[in-house]
This record gives C-alpha cells, structure tokens and sequence, in this order.
C-alpha cells in the first residue's frame, strides 16, 4: 500500500465534523486531537517549526534548497474538518477495484452508475469507498495526505531543488470559519494553493460569492380547537415563505456558473420556525439583487401575517476570489504546468462551492485551488481513485520544484 494512502486511511479514522452551530475555535474540539497528529507527524517528517496553534491551526515549512532561497515562498494548504451534512464519525473505508456497474456500499446502500453518472470514469481504478453509513472524509483529507506524501518525497531527494514551501492545515473549512485566525504572516507564503477540489486535473481561480442566511419565522399558538381567526402557524408561513423562493434556482437544478438558493435546515414548531440556507452567485451585482429579494420577501410576509414575524440575518461569508487571481495569473499557470508534466490534463472550472483560498485570497494571499481527487463529498457516496491520489503526489511535487 502507498504512503498517501497509508495516510489517507489513518487520517479519515479521527471524527473531525465541524459544528455549524458552536461558538469555540475550532467549532469542534476533536478537529484539534487529528491536529496534534498532523503537527507531530510534520515534524517527523522534517519540517521547521511543525505546530498547532490555540486555533487548532497546523503550520510547517520546508525551506529552499541551497541556491533557491530567493525564490518566492509558496504555500499548501488543506482543511482536517469535515462536512456537517454526514457523520464523520466510525468512517470504515474499503478499496474497491472497479470493473463497472454498481457498487454497493453496505447498510442497504447502493452507488448506481446510472444515477452517479461519473462512476463509470473510473472503470479499471481502485476506489476507496464508504459503508454507506457514513462520509469518507476525502474532503479534504485526501489533501492533507498528498501535501505530506510530497514534502516527504521532497525530503528524501535533495536533489529536486525547491524554494521555501510553507504548509498550513486548517480546521472548520466546511463551516465558511476556516481562515478566521489564519495567520498570514507567520504562514509566510507570497502566494498559495488549496488541495481541495474535486476529480483529478481541476484547477479553480473563481468562486461563488456566498452569504449564510438565518431566518426566523414567529407564529401565535393557540389551542386547534379554537383557533379559528387566532392561530398564526410558522410551520405553514416558513413552508410558504420557501415555497416562494425561484424553483430552478437551486443546487439540484443548477451548473457551471447558475447560483442558488439553498435551504440547508428547518426546525421548529407553531410558535416559531428557524430556517437555515445557504446562496451562492458568481456575479456580485446578481448576489447583491438575490439578497435583496430574500429582504423583499420577508417584508412581503410580514405585510402579511404582522411586523416582526419574518426575521432575517445575514452574514456574507466569501466573495469571488477572481478578483485577486487575475493580476496574478502566473499562479495559475505555474499550477497548469504541473499537471501537464504529470501527464494530467488540467480542468479550470469555476468552484461551486468555497474553499479557505477564497478567503486568504481578499486577506492578500492568492490561493487557487488544486483537485485532491474525490468525487460526490459530504455524502455516503463520496469516494476517491487511489490512482488520483498518487497523481496527486507528483503534481504537488511538480507545483513545488524550483521555477
């Protein structure tokens, strides 16, 4: 078994979910327990100053070979959490050699090649699947074991010359908080790459702009049987009030560069109702007019059913790193330059999602992001090609020779 997959299987036994809804730093304690593992096996490695911070935060560099501490320091970065939406909890992975046609899981669960239509990319790969009870956890520690396999292999021949390379682990990417106590300055990068992507040969400069929406929906409850003309039911109003959102304009009906609206949670009763949800948009004027129509609807229903009955927070959380990426599109191409002396054709799509990149990149520090090679995350379906992770390994390695 390779080294990255070693680490791969050794990373995804630690529950690391990160929890939408606390106030610590990081939002879950045991993303720290993983952390102090990442930090001790950085320094065994043999990179300087391997640590983890108060934040939970893991830093290393690797410095420049002699000759090339000129070079700019570059940096590589992956997040150790994992997504809220699926327990990460008991992950029990399993390699699968794949031939075609479905693959079953375990606990009654099935990928279907016809309905995961990529599945069949695969065929003749070994894949690394779930028992369909819980995530892999490939997003994004999949990245973590490819930066690590590379610094290692970069160690160990001296020979492939280098500048500075400064590697950096961060916890709760998957709750929008992931470069919240990043500290720039003590990374130490000029510019940087998350390994975070999808399928092998993505390379993302551009990003939804997103903003994390929190809705509160207050009824008056009164006894059924005498409610006629009293009752005020949040159920029904936040049933409406969704039912009032643009119906193509959400993930299962979107693609390529189409935002959305996406209801992440509902809770509550009569009395009150809290919705959670999540927009997405490429185009700031066209994110600014979808924020704007959630408020409309709002005061709308409240014209309606009484003041103070919707009530509405939001709290932008990234914007479109393209912005930053194009007065330094070298990055980009440096990274398209690895994958082509991997033999690996790059893919620059635009990221339906976020990454700590887009973050770092408004904070001054350019960071396009790189496949790590899963595929259908956050899911029971999510699984990786042990093939794409040692692929991985050498583009990272190429992303890190001397230019």
């Amino acid at each position: 078994m390779s080294k990255v997959v070693e680490r791969f299987l050794k990373y995804v036994s630690y529950d690391t979910q990160s929890d939408p809804n606390s106030k610590t730093v990081p939002t879950a304690m045991k993303e720290k327990i993983l952390g102090a593992e990442l930090a001790k096996e950085l320094a065994e490695i043999g990179l300087e100053n391997a640590k983890i911070d108060e934040f939970g935060y893991v830093y290393g560099w690797l410095s420049a070979s002699e000759g090339c501490e000129h070079l700019e320091p570059i940096g590589l970065i992956a997040h150790m959490d994992t997504a809220p939406s699926t327990t990460g909890a008991n992950v029990k992975p399993r390699i699968v050699h794949y031939e075609g046609g479905d693959i079953e899981l375990g606990n009654g669960v099935v990928t279907r090649a016809d309905y995961f239509d990529y599945l069949p990319r695969y065929v003749g790969q070994d894949l690394i699947v779930t028992d369909g009870a819980t995530l892999l956890g490939a997003d994004d520690k999949a990245g973590i074991a490819e930066i690590f396999t590379a610094m290692e292999y970069l160690i160990e021949h001296p020979e492939m010359k280098h500048g500075k390379i400064c590697v950096c682990i961060t916890p709760d990417e998957e709750v929008g908080q992931g470069a919240d106590y990043f500290n720039i300055e003590e990374f130490g990068a000029e510019y940087a790459y998350t390994i975070d992507a999808g399928p092998l040969g993505e390379l993302e400069y551009e990003n939804f702009n997103a903003v994390k929406v929190d809705i509160v929906v207050t009824g008056v409850f009164v006894h059924p049987g005498m409610a006629k003309n009293k009752l005020k039911n949040a159920i029904l109003i936040a049933n409406e009030l969704i039912s009032m959102l643009p119906a193509a304009e959400t993930p299962a009906h979107t693609e390529n560069y189409e935002g959305y609206y996406h209801v992440s949670n509902i809770s509550g009763n009569e009395s009150s109702v809290k919705i959670n949800m999540n927009v997405r948009e490429f185009s700031t004027e066209k994110f600014n007019q979808m924020k704007q129509f959630l408020l409309n609807l709002g005061e709308y229903l409240n014209g309606v059913y009484g003041q103070d009955t919707i009530a509405i927070e939001m709290e932008d959380q990234f914007y479109n790193m393209k912005e930053k990426i194009l007065p330094v599109m070298h990055i980009v191409e440096r990274a398209k330059q690895a994958f082509l002396a991997c033999d690996v054709e790059p893919n620059i799509i635009p990221a339906r999602g976020g990454t700590d990149g887009a973050r770092l990149s408004y904070e001054g520090l350019p960071c396009p992001n790189l496949s790590a090679g899963e595929k259908y995350a956050h899911g029971v379906h999510e699984f990786i090609s042990i093939q794409s992770m040692e692929k991985m390994v050498e583009v990272v390695v190429a992303l890190s020779k001397a230019q």
